[in-house]
C-alpha cells in the first residue's frame, strides 16, 4: 500500500509547469460562453441548439468528473493528463473546422471531457509535494487553474474581435500541443498501486463518499460557496449591460478586475499549512456573504456603484478561491491511493452547486432583479456559515477524518 506522505517535493519548476497546464485546460471550459451569439448563425443553430453549446461542455466535464478522474488511482498519471488534453486539442480542432452544429456540439462535449485533464493534475501535484508544503503546492496549482477560469472569457472576447470567434479554438489548439511536449518532458512518472479494476473503483466511489465526514463537509461548504460565485457571474453581465451600458469589452475587463481574487490561492495554501483550516474557512463563508451584501442595495449606473460590483467580485473570487485550497488540502490529507477518487466526488459535488447558482441567478435576475439575486447568493453562504458552526463540535475535520479514512483505506 502507498504511502500518503511523500518524503521528497518535486522541484518547482514541475509545480509551475501543473499551474500552467491547469489554467491553459480549464479555460477551454469557458471560451464559447461569450461567443454563442457569434456560433450559432455561422452554424446555422436554432436557439434551442445554441443553448447547448456551453451546457453540452459542462455535461462533458462533469461526466468526467465522477467516470474519468477516478482513473488516476488506476493509471499511470503522467500518461492519463497527455492523453485527456490530446482528446481536448483534437475537440477544439474539431470545433474550428466542422459547418456542422451537430458535429460541433459532439466537440463541445469532448472539450469537456477532455479538460478533465486538470483534476487528475490536481491531486497528482499533492502527491509530488512533501506534506509540510502540500496545501501550498495545491494552492499553486489551483491559482493557475482559476486565472484560466477567469480570463477565459475576456481573452475569447477579444480574439474573436481580431478575427472570429474560430480564432480561439486554432489557437487554444496549438498552446495545448506545446503544453503537451512541455509535460511530457517535465513530469515525472506516478504509478498507483491498486488491486481494484475499474468497476470496482466506480463502486468504491460510493462508499468513500458515504463513510467520509470530510469529503461530504468541505464538498457542502465549496458548494455553497461556488453556487454563489456561478450566480454573480450569471447576473453581473446582464447587470454591466442592462444598468451600465457596457458593451462586450467593458464586462471583459470587469472581469479581469474581478480575476485579481485567484491570487488567495497561494495565500490560501500557505494558511492550510499552517493548520488555520477551520477559522479561515468561517471567515472565507462570511466574506461570501458580505460580498454580496455590500452591493445588495446599491443604486446601479453610478460610479461608486460599479467599484463597489468590483470590490463585490474581488472578494467572492477570493472567498471561493481561499475555500477550494483549504478544502483541497483537507482532502488530500486522507490517503493518497484514493485521492483521485475524493477530487472526483469533490468537485463534482461542487459543481453540481455551480449549475445551480447558474440557474438561481437567471431566474432570480428576470424575476426580480439584482437585489434578489444578491440576496440569493448571500444566503447560500450564510446557510454554510451555519452548517460550518456545527464543527464546534468535533475535533478539527482535518485530524478527526483522517484518522477515520485511515482505518478504512485498505477496503478501498
Amino acid at each position: 500500500m502507498p504511502s500518503s506522505h511523500n518524503d521528497h517535493s518535486a522541484p518547482h519548476y514541475v509545480t509551475f509547469m501543473l499551474a500552467l497546464g491547469c489554467g491553459l485546460v480549464a479555460a477551454n471550459l469557458y471560451y464559447a460562453q461569450p461567443l454563442v451569439g457569434l456560433i450559432a448563425p455561422t452554424l446555422e443553430m436554432s436557439p434551442s441548439l445554441s443553448g447547448l453549446i456551453v451546457t453540452l461542455t459542462q455535461i462533458g466535464y462533469a461526466m468526467g468528473l465522477l467516470m474519468i478522474v477516478p482513473l488516476g488511482d488506476l493509471l499511470e498519471n503522467r500518461k492519463l493528463i497527455l492523453t485527456l488534453i490530446c482528446f481536448a486539442v483534437f475537440a477544439l480542432l474539431v470545433s474550428a473546422l466542422t459547418t456542422n452544429p451537430y458535429v460541433f456540439l459532439f466537440a463541445a462535449l469532448t472539450i469537456g471531457l477532455g479538460s478533465t485533464a486538470v483534476q487528475i493534475m490536481v491531486p497528482y501535484a499533492a502527491h509530488l509535494a512533501h506534506e509540510s508544503v502540500r496545501g501550498r503546492a495545491v494552492g499553486n496549482v489551483m491559482s493557475g487553474l482559476m486565472l484560466g477560469i477567469m480570463l477565459a472569457r475576456p481573452i475569447s472576447s477579444l480574439l474573436s474581435s481580431l478575427g472570429s470567434w474560430h480564432l480561439i479554438y486554432y489557437v487554444s489548439s496549438v498552446v495545448l500541443v506545446m503544453l503537451i511536449i512541455s509535460l511530457r518532458l517535465t513530469l515525472p512518472v506516478r504509478r498507483p498501486l491498486t488491486s481494484l479494476n475499474y468497476g470496482g473503483l466506480l463502486i468504491s466511489m460510493a462508499k468513500i463518499a458515504i463513510s467520509t465526514p470530510a469529503l461530504q463537509r468541505r464538498a457542502l461548504y465549496q458548494s455553497a460557496l461556488f453556487a454563489g460565485f456561478s450566480l454573480f457571474w450569471t447576473v453581473t453581465p446582464l447587470v454591466l449591460a442592462d444598468s451600465f451600458g457596457l458593451d462586450q469589452q467593458g464586462i471583459a475587463l470587469f472581469a479581469l478586475a474581478g480575476a485579481a481574487g485567484v491570487f488567495a490561492a497561494p495565500i490560501g495554501g500557505r494558511i492550510a499549512d499552517k493548520g488555520w483550516i477551520r477559522s479561515t474557512t468561517g471567515l472565507a463563508l462570511i466574506g461570501g456573504a458580505c460580498a454580496f451584501l455590500m452591493s445588495a442595495f446599491l443604486y446601479l449606473g453610478s460610479t461608486f456603484s460599479l467599484v463597489l460590483l468590483v470590490v463585490s467580485a474581488i472578494l467572492l473570487d477570493f472567498c471561493v478561491t481561499t475555500n477550494l485550497v483549504l478544502g483541497q488540502r483537507v482532502i488530500f490529507h486522507l490517503p493518497a491511493e484514493i485521492r483521485s477518487r475524493l477530487n472526483g466526488l469533490f468537485m463534482a459535488t461542487f459543481f453540481l452547486g455551480g449549475a445551480l447558482g447558474s440557474a438561481l441567478g437567471t431566474w432570480s435576475y428576470v424575476s426580480a432583479g439584482w437585489t434578489f439575486s444578491a440576496l440569493i447568493g448571500a444566503g447560500l453562504s450564510i446557510l454554510a456559515f451555519v452548517y460550518y458552526l456545527s464543527e464546534y463540535r468535533t475535533r478539527p475535520a482535518i485530524v478527526q477524518n483522517a484518522m477515520s479514512s485511515q482505518e478504512e483505506s485498505s477496503n478501498l
